[in-house]
């Protein structure tokens, strides 16, 4: 029987990679973890329903475009299938109700594969609890044909309104100062309360034996230590990473931090390049990587101005760190937004050989190059590139 899952970090020579559809992506109804005021495309406070076709169209233009790229370097490209409960339909749990669910375009926000270990992670969010199962036909098939694929699902949270912060996003626009936001950040104290272990599989990087996760607004503290703990039990390591906000009047400000690929991306095994609004907090991570002869660098800014009536992620008129979620094909080989000019050309610099895709239709989807994917099969098996370890750590 073939292998056919082993993916144990970002950068090896790429071999199988499943991309995830445009189709079926909405503007959520409100819920706890979030909710969307978009009038400009016709999606007030309160409004909520599928995104127009003619975004959907572009998107699957540009994504096509993406998995044409990846199948000319040798790679195997599989598409989910949308399931019916996706499209604008309410779904139901014993505790709650939502009206629609979120969408299957990134699926790397929800879904992990480290080595042959396929995990589903809990997500925080009730439109996107369920999202998981758009994968499972394909999982399922790499079970029956890989008999060293082990899938398993985090332990499915309750998502009761105990599990989030009363009123914490009027409050981050109407009552905190950004001092207070400041604390809040370095405190942990998110959207999230600490009722249950919460994560998103999009806050992870994988480095081998090391895992590094950010604290975020989607993954809290008890997330943290399940995945730490469940890590542990394979014999593989996971640090918890949080990134800071500048208080600079002429950088923007980012007090509420949403996924691990917009801070960090590594280029090869010793090198990799991190956000410089967002620098990491702790003095561990940068010991960890300096005494394992690791380089650190700052990204180049974005330049590209997007300008979208109608997202999930990105501005209705502005610059965006999205500029950082590349897609590695192997250590030499990465795909770049293709409008990331000042990116493109620092990564040029660095000898890395950059294949631009344009991506600008398919980000207010809710990601990038790094989202829309979920990478499989890489090559190199299991390296540990951290073998000196900082206490506590």
């Amino acid at each position: 029987m073939a292998k056919i899952v082993q993916s144990w970090n970002e950068w090896s020579t790429l071999k199988r990679v499943i991309v995830g559809r445009p189709e079926g992506t909405n503007v959520p109804a409100p819920e706890p973890a979030w909710w969307y005021d978009l009038p400009l495309g016709g999606f007030p406070l309160g409004q909520w329903g599928p995104f127009p076709q003619e975004q959907v169209d572009a998107a699957n233009e540009q994504m096509n475009y993406f998995q044409k790229q990846i199948e000319k370097f040798g790679a195997i490209v599989e598409r989910i299938e949308i399931a019916d409960f996706m499209l604008n339909k309410p779904v139901s749990h014993p505790y709650w109700t939502q009206l629609n669910c979120h969408g299957v375009n990134n699926v790397r926000d929800v879904n992990m594969i480290h080595g042959n270990y396929i995990v589903e992670a809990t997500t925080c969010r009730r439109s996107r609890y369920w999202e998981s199962l758009n994968l499972r036909p394909i999982f399922e098939r790499y079970f029956k044909e890989d008999p060293e694929v082990v899938h398993f699902s985090a332990p499915k949270p309750m998502l009761t309104d105990e599990s989030y912060e009363k009123n914490y996003y009027y409050n981050m626009e109407n009552v905190w100062t950004d001092e207070e936001k400041l604390q809040r950040l370095h405190e942990g104290r998110l959207q999230l309360t600490e009722k249950e272990p919460l994560w998103d599989a999009a806050d992870i990087f994988r480095f081998g034996k090391d895992l590094f996760c950010q604290l975020s607004c989607v993954s809290n503290k008890a997330g943290i230590n399940w995945l730490k703990r469940m890590m542990s039990s394979l014999g593989l390591r996971l640090h918890m990473v949080q990134f800071d906000s500048p208080m600079d009047p002429n950088k923007p400000d980012n007090f509420h931090p949403w996924h691990i690929d917009v801070n960090l991306t590594v280029i090869k095994p010793g090198l990799c390049l991190y956000n410089p609004d967002w620098s990491p907090r702790e003095t561990e991570f940068h010991d960890l990587f300096k005494q394992n002869g690791w380089e650190l660098i700052p990204a180049a800014r974005p330049e590209f101005v997007h300008k979208n009536k109608v997202y999930l992620t990105g501005l209705y008129e502005g610059k965006s760190w999205i500029s950082m979620n590349t897609f590695n094909l192997s250590e030499k080989d990465m795909c770049v937004e293709a409008h990331e000019t000042a990116y493109l050309d620092q990564l040029d610099k660095l000898g890395v050989n950059c294949v631009p895709i344009p991506y600008e239709k398919v980000i207010p989807f809710g990601g990038a190059l790094h989202c829309t994917t979920l990478d499989v099969y890489r090559e190199e098996p299991l390296v540990d590139y951290f073998p000196k370890q900082v206490a506590g750590y």
